[in-house]
């Protein structure tokens, strides 16, 4: 069946455009196919850490979902995600404090997978829709934006 793959990108370090441009690239030759949507590049606080200022973006995919495999296609999307990542240069793993809140840093690019479709998974690298995703105004701003996007197609 053919989805609808919402990611997240953020950056705050470098070229913040060109990053995100190159992660859309990248993403689109990895998981063979082209961007249905992106919404418009936004700049927001440092969220969760006192930092730099992030350049955000909300990217669609269509991509096919098997419905026996869903988990691990999934997880095969993560990888791709944080391989890009590290290739734009993304350094260490996710740090946590005595509390187990997540400790955030500055980055080149953050990758995170919103929502595939109307997929839940719970799994211990991967929660989708991404839990935080309401609640974060450098999400739900673009990724309204996309929905419009997507409207419009869908009507054509």
């Amino acid at each position: 069946m053919k989805v609808d793959l919402f990611l997240g990108l953020g950056s705050n370090m470098g070229d913040r455009k060109a990053l995100l441009d190159s992660s859309i690239e990248r993403l689109s030759e990895r998981l063979e196919t082209p961007v249905k949507a992106v919404s418009d590049y936004i700049q927001t606080s440092s969220w969760g850490f006192d930092g730099a200022d992030f350049l955000n973006a909300v990217v669609v995919f269509e991509i096919e979902m098997d419905a026996q495999l869903e988990e691990e296609q999934a997880l095969q999307i993560l990888d791709i995600c944080k391989e890009i990542e590290r290739e734009l240069g993304r350094t260490g793993a996710p740090e946590w404090d005595e509390n187990g809140n997540r400790i955030y840093r500055d980055r080149p690019v953050d990758i995170d997978i919103l929502k595939i479709g109307d997929l839940q998974i719970s799994h211990p690298r991967l929660v989708v829709p991404h839990p935080l995703a309401a609640v974060r105004d450098f999400v739900t701003i673009p990724v309204k934006q996309v929905e419009e996007k997507l409207q419009i197609i869908n009507n054509q």
